[in-house]
Order: C-alpha cells, then structure tokens, then sequence
C-alpha cells in the first residue's frame, strides 16, 4: 500500500486511532484531492486496488471534482474519466486484462457511489456530449447480471438525484431533469422499456433479486415515460402472471405489483385512464389479499395496490361527467371496495394512503344519489367498521392508559389525534345515512356489552366513542326528541352495566356521553335516577381510579347545571351518597389528596350549590343544607390558620393549601346562590354568606404576603360582590384597605385594581367614598413605578417579566380609569388628597390617546377625555371649572384629534383604527358642543395652517360639525386627512 491508501484507511477508521494520526491522514487524503490531476490518481486505483474503503474514497472524489470542475476540465480530461468509468461500469475491456478490478462486483455502498458519478456524467453531458450513452449500456447487458444491476442503479441515481418531484429541485436541476426526460424519450426509453420485459422474462426463475430490481426500477420511470410502453396486452399479461404465480419469490411478486400500481396511479386525463383501469381487471389480484399472510411483503404491496386502484377509480368517477362513465366507474369501485374494506381492517396499509381522504370521497359521491341502493348500504356499514377498527386502542397499552404514565399519557395523545378526522368521517357518514350509523352504533355497543371483559376493554370504549362523537353532529331538537335510534340508544346508555368499566378509559367516556345526552334527559326526566346513580356510584365519583373521579367531579356540576330543579327531590339522597367524598376533600390534607388545578374536588361544592341554592328548596332545609357545607369548610380555614402559624417551613405550603382549597370551596358553593335569594327572599342565606366573609378577612391580617391565599380570596370577594350584592359594602373598606396595603408589587397592583373595576362596574356612585381614600395611594404607587413617554415598556424592543407586569399594570389603570370615568366618578380625581396625581394622569392619557401602540388602549384614552370634557366643562362654557383642564384640551385637540390622525400609521383601513377614529369624531362633536366657535379656531390656527388648508376649511368643518350627520362628518374628515397628507407629501412629523 502507497501513502494515499493508508492515509484512506485511517480516516475510514472507526475504532481506536490516535487523533493526531487520523488528523494528519485525513489532511494528506484533501491535499491529494486539490492536485489538478486527482482524477488520474482515482481512475488509476480503482482499475488496480481492491480495497473497498480506496474504491469508494476515490469515486466520491471522482464525484466532487466532476461537481466542482467539470467547467475547467479539457475535453481530453473529460473524455479519460468518461471512458474510464463507463468501462468499469459495463465491464467494457476487463475480460482481457485478469490484472483490473471489478468495481461493479464490489460491495453495494461502492457501486451505488459508481452509478452516482456515471449520473453526474449524465448531468453535465446527456445528449450534447455523450448522446449514446444509454444505447451503449444497453449493449452491454448481455454480459449478465452485474452490468443489468448497475445498469438498474444508474436509471435508480438518475432518479433520485435529478427526475423524481419527491425531493425538492432548484430551478437548474428541473432544467436538466427535462432535458434528459425529453432525450430519453425521444432516443431510448422504449428501447428501456423492451430490455426491462426481455430481462424480467428471462431472469424470473433463475434470479429474483435481479429481476426484483429490474421491475422496482422501472416502476420509478412508469410515471413520465409513455404509459402504452408498459400498459399494453404484452406487458400487463407479464405483470399479472408474475404477481398470481405462487412458485415465484414474494419479493419478485410484490415488485410486479409496484408497477401495476405506477401504471394506475399516473397522471393522466379521466377519460383516458377509465379504459385503462377497466381494461387491468384488478378483481384477479383480490383473492391475495384475502388469503395472504397479512404481515408478509407481497400482501403489503397488493394491497397497496388495490387501495390505490380504488383513489384512481373514485377519482375518475368524480371528475368525468357522463351517465355511461359514472356507471362504468361506480361498477369498478363496487366491485373493488370489499378488497379495500378487507385491507383497511386486517392490513397495514402504506402511509401515503389516506384512508379517511379516500373515504369522505366515496361518501362524498354518496351524497348526490336520491337513495343509497342495497351494496350502497353495505359499503357504509363497512366504512363505519373500519372507522370502529382504527379508533381501538391497542391492549398492549392497556394498564399504561389506566394509570396514564408518560406511555400511556402519549399514546393518548396520539390517538387523540389520529382519531380526529376518523370522527369527522363518522359524522359525515351520520349525515349520509342516519340510520344506518345509528343501527351500526348500537350493533357495536351490544357486541361489546356481551364480549367477556378481559379484551373488549377496547371495544367498550371504541363503540362509546363513536357513540359520544355521533352527538356533535346532531341538532338540539334531536337530541331533545331521541330521532331515530336516539331513543333506544340513550337508555340502553344509561341501563347497561359496561364490561371494562373499571378501566379509566371506558369510565370516562361513559361519563362524558351521559354528559353529552343531558337534552334528551331534560326531556326524559324518568332517567334521572340512571343519571344519579351513574355519577354518585363507583363508575362515577366513587371510582377507583382518580383520575376518574376528578373528572366526575366537573361532568356532575354541568349535568347539575342543566337538571337543576328537577334534582330538587333527589337533594337528601345526593347529599348521603356525597357525604363521604366531601368528609374526604374537607379533612384530608390538601397535598395527600393528589389534586390540583381544574380538578381539584371544587366543582362538587359547585353542583351542589346550584341544587341547594334553588327557591324550590325550603328555606329551613336550605339553611340546613348550607351550614352542613360551610362549617366543615370553615373550621377546616379555622384549623389551616391555626396550624400554618405554628407550621415549620417544610410543612407549611400543605397547611396553606388547606386552606386555598376551603376557600375555592366557598367560592365554588356560593355560584348556586342568586343575589336576590340571599339579599331579598331569604337573608338567612345571606347571613351565613357574611359570617365566612367577615372569617376569610381575617386571613388577610394573618397571612397578607402568601400570594397563593391573597389571590384566592380575591376571587371570593369577587364572587361575594355577585352574590351579596349591596350588602357586603359594609365589609369592603376593612378588606380593600388591608388587601392594599399589602399591594406593592405590579402583580398585586393589577389584582387590587380588577376588584375595583368589578366594584364600581357593580355599585357606582355608592363607591365614592371609599374611592376618595382608595385612590391616592393606587395612583401613588403606580404612578411611581409606570415609566411614560419614550420610557414606556410598550415600547421597548426587549420584553422582560418585569416589564410585562409594568405594561399589564398600565394596561389595568387605564381600564380603571376609563371604568371611574363612565361611572360618573371623575370627581374623585378633583378632590384635594388626589391633587398631586391630576397632573401625571392627564400627561398619561394625553401621551397614550396620541401614541400607544395598542388601538383598544387608545381609544378607551380618548372615550376618558370624552367624559372628562361632559363632567368638567359646563354648558354654556363661560369659566374654567377645572383650573389647566383648558390647555388640556386645547393639546388634546391639536395631538390627538388633528397631528395624531395626520400620521401616516394611522391605518384607516384597520379595523380598530376605524374604531379610534369614530371617538375622536365624537370627542370633536363634543367639544364643539361645549366651546362652539373657540374650539374650531383652535383647531384651525393651532393645526390646519401647517397644511395648507384652503381658506373655505373653516366654514365647511363648522358645517359638519354642527350637523347631526355623524357619518357625514368622519366621512368628511377622513378625506381631509387623506389630502393634507398628499399635500404634505411624507415630510409631515408628528408633533
């Protein structure tokens, strides 16, 4: 070995080499590639070395320079490596000299590298430069089954590096890919195609690898040369024996279907591929499907056949328009879709076939006929099996889906998904045929009703789901009358004992179906103790599996939430069945419970409330009911409180979660009671509502910077405001006072002020007072913390989590501020403690309603000016009421109302522009209203000028503003904007 094969070798090398050496190998192997002359040094050893790892090196670089310098080579130079590797190639020469290498005998990796540069070739000189090149190939086929196999991977690399539309091309490459595919055609495809059948016939016995790889070649070129070179009487008659010969190798059989599948799929005109389809009378191949071992190649690949003879049928059927040809079509589909219902059910059908798309398209062409005939209703009872099939969970997965693990939770998901569009399917085939999928859905509930429970886990539940997804597509007054087999389906639900019901999977889509029905229960009631029974007994809130009873939890409120007064007799037997559950989630530790978020055990407070909380139940039981929820509620706060002070650190935030979950209780109870029942008919109720609250504010004394308890009785004074309405004013200045002292972050800033906004959106006026205290330290504080102008973190380029609170905060005082201003409390920013803040609100609002990015945010800036202008300035305006409040409005009419519209990003075609744009209409009306003739000089002197306003502006703006044409009047100004800025000709700044 020279230099150059051990510097191969080393780089090759995988194992233990020293760094350095390998280093040092693989430079000296790229220093030999940039000599001019490399492609001699190659040529030369791949005639005369025979190690594989040279061989190989030698043709990449081959390759690379071909890629790379083809332009710069001489036609000698080009001419040598031509001749040279076609010779290896085709074994042209070799006979007489026993001293060369044959490449072409070597290990796959090497004579697919050899094909590649022979495509390259190709690339840079088919048919200018080397026209004879396929011709010449051919020749030497005779000398057997090595110069056939590389002939085959040369067509195979011409295909996948520069034909086939499976990989993405540059403009170049699909340049180059027509120009061969024109060459060929016109030179040497049918010459190709003649050799593929010579070869196949010949070879079929003695050896199917190779007459394996004949056939999968030429399925690659089936889709762009002449379908008459393959689809005739002499090549298709081949296809079909070699396919139906059982004493052939499967891999040769399965070759042979590939392309008869090529044949059917390729592109061509309807009218012309309808003959073609009916002419392969496919029906010979149906009986290996059927027979076949379902796992083996050749079925796989016939099946694939069949499938996609059938897209082609269906697709024909769709796009040709003649009675005759329908009729022709629809033959070949009836007579293919048994196979193809039996493929989708036993198979493993290829990727690249839909089965939902092919699906929707034969019940698409469904939908058009007056009535379905008798196979019509056959073939939807097969498509609605092989929905039942696909959508079963795999038992392999069983116990992983039970306690849902990270297996178990993924395969969820995946099938989540995947079932998708197979729903989709189901309910179209609903809409086709009604009753048959009803029919079809009550078949499959009973069979897996009589199945043992050991392996139908999967069936329960498949035939649930269709159950459950046949619902979405059904009207209300469906679902209230139980049209068609509604009626019988819904009580067979609600009457049967499910095998596999232990399992999460069936107890949960059991529920969820009950849940999806309640219409046809409203109307029904004599299924109301079915429904009880159902959620109170071990399929339901009492199941063994958690997961399982946390949803129960939440489905038993909405079914609650739709039965309500009809579930007033059934109160003491609910109540007794939940006695241990809410002894359970009202004495366990939180954390020992294992619940959190949306099922944490809340919505069964919530249920319920909404049946204790109705006027149907008497008052004294009412009382009763409610004090036997709320003591153990309240001495489990009691306890929390207690405990957590004396709690060490580990064990605190479980004390703490105690008492979090007593409070979301509360909240969750108290949703059943309306404001006028405990505040008017029944203020015993009320009472009791009051008592908890006076008891919960004392965790805002004891606890006030646990964030967790903070938020969570936020959220109970904000359902108590609902609840108790007027009454629970009395309580609100010791809780807004406590719960804003202890509000000094953004975060706790923006809670405070949202119960704010619910308190004034609820009680108005009556809030002043506490307002006049409130405000102040709320505009103190913000003001402290909010930067403004070019400061603004809606403008800054980097958005960090404190400055997405700080915008959050800004974003809530101007809600709050816009709240206080249409509530008739703009007072409150006027009275002496409030002074020192008028001034940086005023500047706030002025700045925003010109220049926030935000739309919404700046007109509500400008709907605050609005009711400003209507509170502070009087009518007929004779003295300044508010003193500075004047130039206020002399610079919010000049930026707001004129420059900030002017601006080229005010988009009129926006949407929420056009929104901002009709308030500042409206404040322009307004402070006409008030200021009359004052107001339009202003404008007019302060602003108009700079654009060069004709001098008739004034009298026209005065006219429209004086009329009670609003429309009129944006319209107007619109089109005065749209000219000053063609006048200003992009050179206006906004000011």
């Amino acid at each position: 070995m020279d230099d150059l094969e051990n510097a191969i070798l080393i780089s090759f090398e995988s194992g233990p080499v020293e760094a350095s050496l390998k280093s040092h190998a693989v430079s000296y192997c790229q220093q030999i590639k940039e000599t001019p002359d490399v492609f001699r040094i190659c040529i030369h050893k791949l005639w005369f070395c025979n190690l594989v790892q040279v061989q190989f090196w030698c043709l990449q670089t081959l390759q690379d320079v071909l890629r790379v310098r083809y332009g710069s080579m001489s036609s000698e130079e080009r001419s040598f490596v031509r001749s040279s590797v076609f010779s290896m190639a085709c074994l042209d020469g070799v006979d007489n000299n026993e001293g060369l290498v044959r490449v072409v005998e070597g290990p796959v990796f090497v004579k697919n590298k050899l094909a590649q540069v022979l495509v390259t070739l190709i690339y840079f000189e088919y048919p200018s430069v080397w026209y004879s090149v396929f011709v010449d190939f051919m020749r030497c086929l005779s000398k057997g089954g090595v110069v056939i196999d590389m002939f085959c991977r040369v067509l195979n690399g011409l295909d996948d590096e520069l034909i086939s539309l499976d990989y993405p091309r540059s403009p170049e490459e699909i340049a180059v890919a027509a120009r061969v595919k024109d060459a060929m055609r016109q030179q040497c495809v049918p010459q190709i195609a003649k050799a593929w059948y010579d070869i196949v016939s010949m070879y079929r016995n003695s050896d199917p690898d190779l007459c394996a790889t004949v056939l999968d070649c030429m399925r690659r070129f089936v889709s762009w040369i002449d379908i008459n070179l393959v689809a005739n009487q002499m090549f298709v008659a081949l296809l079909f024996e070699l396919i139906l010969s059982e004493g052939l190798a499967d891999q040769v059989r399965g070759a042979a279907a590939g392309c008869v599948l090529a044949t059917v799929a390729k592109r061509m005109e309807p009218h012309s591929k309808l003959p073609l389809l009916k002419e392969l009378h496919i029906s010979r191949v149906f009986g290996l499907v059927v027979s076949g071992d379902a796992d083996s190649e050749l079925v796989s690949e016939v099946s694939a056949l069949v499938t996609g003879y059938a897209v082609e049928v269906l697709e024909c059927h769709k796009r040709l328009n003649s009675e005759e040809t329908k009729a022709v079509s629809m033959d070949l589909l009836n007579e293919v879709l048994p196979s193809v219902f039996y493929v989708m059910r036993n198979c493993e059908v290829d990727s690249t076939f839909s089965i939902v798309q092919f699906l929707m398209g034969y019940v698409s062409t469904l939908k058009g006929f007056p009535a379905l005939k008798e196979k019509q209703l056959l073939h939807i009872n097969q498509i609605l099996e092989v929905i039942r099939i696909q959508i079963c969970y795999d038992p392999m997965y069983r116990s992983n889906l039970d306690s849902l693990d990270k297996i178990g939770l993924e395969e969820e998901d995946r099938m989540s998904e995947f079932r998708k569009d197979l729903f989709v399917l189901l309910r179209t085939v609903g809409r086709v045929a009604p009753e048959v999928t009803q029919h079809f859905i009550r078949n499959a509930l009973g069979n897996a009703v009589k199945s043992s429970s050991e392996r139908n886990v999967e069936e329960v539940e498949a035939a649930l789901s269709l159950l459950y997804s046949l619902g979405e597509a059904m009207t209300e007054e469906a679902m209230k009358t139980g049209s068609g087999c509604l009626s019988e389906l819904i009580p067979m639900l609600l009457t049967t004992k499910f095998p596999g019901h232990s399992h999460r999977l069936v107890a949960l889509v059991y529920l969820e179906n009950i849940t999806r029905y309640m219409k046809f229960i409203q109307e029904h009631s004599q299924y109301i103790p079915n429904v009880l029974g159902a959620f109170l007994d071990e399929r339901g809130l009492h199941h063994q599996n958690v997961h399982v009873s946390r949803r129960a939890y939440y489905l038993f409120m909405r079914v609650v939430k739709l039965l309500k007064s009809k579930l007033v007799p059934y109160i003491d037997e609910i109540l007794q069945n939940l006695q241990d559950t809410l002894s359970q989630l009202t004495t366990m530790n939180f954390a020992s419970r294992g619940l959190s978020g949306t099922e944490d055990g809340s919505h069964i407070f919530e249920a319920i409330g909404l049946i204790i909380g109705l006027e149907d139940v008497p008052a004294e039981k009412q009382s009763d009911y409610l004090s036997l929820l709320l003591t153990p509620l309240c001495q489990q706060i009691e306890n929390g409180l207690m405990e957590a002070k004396v709690a060490s650190s580990e064990n605190f935030h479980a004390k703490i979660a105690n008492i979090q979950f007593a409070i979301v209780a509360i909240n969750a109870l108290s949703k059943g009671f309306s404001e006028r029942l405990v505040t008017a008919s029944r203020p015993r109720i009320g009472l009791m509502f009051k008592q908890t609250l006076d008891m919960l504010l004392r965790i805002l004394i004891e606890f006030p910077k646990v964030e967790p308890l903070r938020s969570k009785v936020i959220s109970l004074i904000h359902r108590m405001v609902e609840t108790l309405g007027p009454s629970v004013l009395p309580y609100l200045p010791r809780a807004l006072e406590q719960l804003l002292a202890d509000s000094e972050q953004p975060k706790e800033m923006v809670g405070f002020l949202v119960l704010l906004n619910q308190l004034i959106c609820k009680f108005g006026t009556s809030l002043r007072g506490i307002l006049d205290e409130v405000y102040p330290v709320v505009a103190y504080r913000i003001f402290k913390v909010i930067p403004r102008g070019d400061d603004s973190p809606s403008r800054s380029v980097t958005i960090t989590e404190e400055m997405r609170e700080l915008i959050e905060l800004q974003r809530t005082l101007y809600t709050f501020l816009h709240v206080m201003a249409t509530h008739n409390l703009s007072s409150v920013f006027l009275t002496p403690k409030c002074e020192p803040y008028y001034e940086p609100m005023m500047q706030l609002l002025l700045n925003t309603s010109c220049t926030h990015k935000d739309i919404t945010v700046r007109k509500a800036c400008v709907q605050i000016f609005i009711r400003l202008i209507e509170d502070w300035c009087p009518k007929p305006y004779t003295e300044e009421k508010v003193p500075g409040f004047d130039l206020k409005i002399k610079t919010f009419a000049t930026n707001c109302c004129f420059y900030s519209v002017l601006d080229k990003s005010f988009d009129f075609n926006d949407a929420n522009t056009q929104g901002l744009f009709s308030e500042i209409i409206k404040a322009q009306k307004v402070m006409y209203d008030k200021f009359g003739d004052a107001f339009l000089m202003h404008l007019l002197s302060g602003a108009f000028p700079s654009a060069d306003r004709p001098q008739d502006l004034a009298e026209q703006y005065r006219q429209k503003l004086q009329g009670n044409d609003t429309g009129g009047l944006k319209l107007y100004y619109q089109s005065l904007i749209k000219n000053l800025r063609l006048q200003q000709n992009g050179n206006h700044v906004f000011r």
